[in-house]
């Protein structure tokens, strides 16, 4: 899956990878698409649920060596 950034929250813990994945889509454009990398277990309900409550469609979701992938498309 291609992403037009990639933010690196590996090693936080509950809420610094939403709090940090929020600043950084709020720079992005409309359409583009977020690769989060994350190790906080927690991530896995966090942010699919975080995209659903802003309207950002959660387009994939995917774990190598225990890092977290998310691929965030902004609305």
């Amino acid at each position: 899956m291609n992403a037009d950034k990639i933010l690196d929250v590996k090693g936080l813990a509950c809420p610094m990878p939403i709090v940090k994945t929020k600043k950084f889509i709020d720079t992005m454009e409309s359409g583009q698409v977020l690769e989060i990398h994350a190790t906080d277990k927690g991530a896995i309900n966090d942010l699919p649920a975080w995209a659903n409550s802003t309207g950002h469609e959660l387009v994939k979701m995917d774990e190598e060596a225990d890092v977290l992938k998310f691929w965030v498309k902004k609305v």
